[in-house]
This record gives C-alpha cells, sequence and structure tokens, in this order.
C-alpha cells in the first residue's frame, strides 16, 4: 500500500507516549533523509477541543482535524487510552475505525488500543496483542480475539496491534519497513536513536521494569554499532566501548535490547544485508563484507534462518526489477 496519508485517532484520556511515538515516526518532515513525506492528521471527535491526558494537570493535547479526516488514509493509528467496557467507547470512533477498515486502510493499534479495536469488533478471529498486564482483561473482553501475550507486535495485514509502551516504537517502524523498505525504517530509527528492529517478547518485561534510558543508556553504542556494522565486534570489545565489565554489560544490553549482544547484532546485520538487497545491485559476496559476516555463505545461512529465503531469491521475489537504462536498451535492440 502506499504510505502517504496517516491519521491517528485519539481517545480521551490520550497516551502521551504513544501518542508520542506515532508523531516521531510518521509525522516528523524527514524529507531531508530522503523519507517520503506524509500528510499526518490527528483527529477525534471534538476538533480544536483539548484532550486530558490523565497525567500531570495541565497537560493537554488537542486534535486539529475531526473524525471525518480519517476517510481515505492509507494507515490509521489507535493511540493508547484509558481500558473500559467495550461500550463505553464513543460509538462514533468505533464506526470510523470498522470503515475505514472496510474501505482498505491499514489500522495499528498502540498498547491499549488494540481494546478499542476489539470494542469496534474488528480482533475477533485475529492474532493480536497488547500489553501484557492487559493480556487476561483483553480475553475476558474479546474471548474471540486470538491474542499473543508474548508478542512485541502483531502484524496481521491489514490490521496491526503492539505490545506496551516502547512496543509502539517497534510496531510503527516495522509497518514503515513493510511498507516503505528496510532503508527508510532505518533512517527514521537512526534519527529517533533507537534499533530498527528489536529480538524477542514482551515476555521479557514481564514483572521487571524497564531501566529509564538515562544519559548512560547504551542508544549511543547502538547508534554507533550500526554505523560500523563491517568492523568485528564481540560482546567483550562492546562492553570496552562501553566502558563496563562483561557481565554489566550483558546485563544492560539484555535488559534494554531483550536480547544478547551477539543475537542483536546478527540481527542488525541482516536487516542491513536486506536493505542493500532491496536498495542497490550489490552482489552476495559484496553485501556480506559491507554488512560485517566473513564470507556469502555466512550471510546465506543466517538470511535463510532469519528470513527464509536465501538472499537471491529474497531479491528476486521480492525487490522490483531495476528499470533498464538507455544504453542497456540500445544494446538490446
Amino acid at each position: 500500500m502506499p504510505l502517504t496519508t496517516v491519521s491517528v485517532v485519539l481517545v480521551e484520556p490520550v497516551a502521551v507516549f504513544e501518542f508520542g511515538v506515532a508523531v516521531e515516526v510518521f509525522g516528523l518532515d524527514r524529507t531531508d533523509d530522503g523519507v517520503p513525506p506524509v500528510d499526518f492528521r490527528v483527529c477525534a471527535q471534538r476538533p480544536g477541543v483539548p484532550l486530558g491526558t490523565g497525567g500531570p494537570a495541565g497537560v493537554a493535547v488537542t486534535a486539529a482535524h475531526g473524525l471525518d479526516a480519517v476517510e481515505g488514509s492509507d494507515l490509521v493509528v489507535v493511540s493508547a487510552t484509558g481500558i473500559r467496557p467495550a461500550g463505553e467507547y464513543p460509538a462514533e470512533v468505533l464506526e470510523v475505525l470498522r470503515a475505514a477498515h472496510a474501505a482498505g486502510s491499514t489500522l495499528l493499534s498502540l498498547c491499549s488500543g488494540s481494546f478499542v479495536l476489539g470494542a469496534a469488533g474488528l480482533l475477533d478471529g485475529r492474532p493480536c496483542t497488547t500489553h501484557w498486564r492487559h493480556v487476561d482483561d483483553l480475553a475476558r473482553a474479546h474471548p474471540l480475539a486470538q491474542i499473543d501475550p508474548r508478542a512485541l507486535f502483531v502484524d496481521d495485514g491489514s490490521i496491526i496491534t503492539s505490545a506496551g509502551t516502547a512496543a509502539s516504537i517497534d510496531a510503527c517502524l516495522h509497518l514503515v519497513r513493510r511498507e516503505l523498505g528496510t532503508a527508510v525504517a532505518t533512517k527514521i530509527a537512526r534519527r529517533m536513536v533507537v534499533p530498527p528492529q528489536r529480538d524477542g517478547g514482551q515476555q521479557q518485561f514481564v514483572e521487571m521494569p524497564i531501566p529509564a534510558l538515562t544519559a548512560d543508556s547504551l542508544s549511543p553504542l547502538l547508534a554507533w554499532v550500526l554505523d560500523h556494522l563491517a568492523e568485528p565486534h564481540t560482546a567483550s570489545t562492546l562492553a570496552r566501548r562501553a566502558t563496563m565489565s562483561d557481565r554489566t554489560f550483558a546485563r544492560r544490553f539484555s535488559a534494554e535490547t531483550g536480547t544478547t549482544p551477539h543475537r542483536w547484532l546478527t540481527q542488525q546485520r541482516i536487516l542491513a544485508a536486506r536493505g542493500l538487497l532491496e536498495e542497490t545491485d550489490l552482489g552476495v559476496e559484496q553485501i556480506a563484507a559491507r554488512v560485517g559476516f566473513n564470507s556469502a555463505v555466512v550471510l546465506r545461512e543466517h538470511f535463510r534462518r532469519e528470513i527464509g529465503l536465501p538472499p537471491v531469491d529474497y531479491r528476486r521475489r521480492f525487490v522490483a526489477p531495476r528499470p533498464a537504462s538507455t544504453a542497456e536498451l540500445e544494446l538490446s535492440a
């Protein structure tokens, strides 16, 4: 699908973090980085009326558009809000979501936004997820929904649901990657100083708080690694760069990324390789060298395991053929 028009539907109280994620990924002008422009619309029942956030007094969000602006959107984001019985969500909002889905829009719920989709009857018989703390509540409210309590997000084609809070970033970047390609998703992730894709599921975070991203966060290190994938890295060399002991680094890395340094690095190299397959004509051996694998054989092994296809088959199946140049057409005449 194209991704030229994105609407965010807000229901009071507005969860500020999840709404901010949607703005950060879809609402900022990143055309200077080569990211396609997006017509970004913030929509609510009563445009121009401040919506409470349930947070500190005086903090509110005001939508510039009414729900009529949702019509024709390529993507409709249902931001997180307070959980309530299905019958207490605004009927007008539910009807707009049903109409958007019927018209072919992709719907993306962030955290508790899944309850709004459920209230609209859009999760029945579908795989989905939500914040781990609310999985049982979602199951009771919508027993026909196929809830995966482990997933950071679930992509069921026209409907994508995310787990709690930071998983909203994972789901939004996944949607960008799915529709606009790896290169665009990676550019946005780098600007946000987050990994383009995390490994693992939300079960890692059950009953275990996610550490706050303070000045000693690993984000700068992860961003540096993404810019130096071709170089050899080990957990020990990364720990030294972070000025930590191996044990402390391993614990911090797992807390922030949900996986081990080796697993994360392998996955980022696969993502980079997929981007080069999509965006360039480089051969597999050249791509392997650029992303830090020892050989094309190693790249093929990891790529097949992660993506399900060898690199050449992936390029043939998912990448549109490059138009022939004038010189090539003349030679073939």
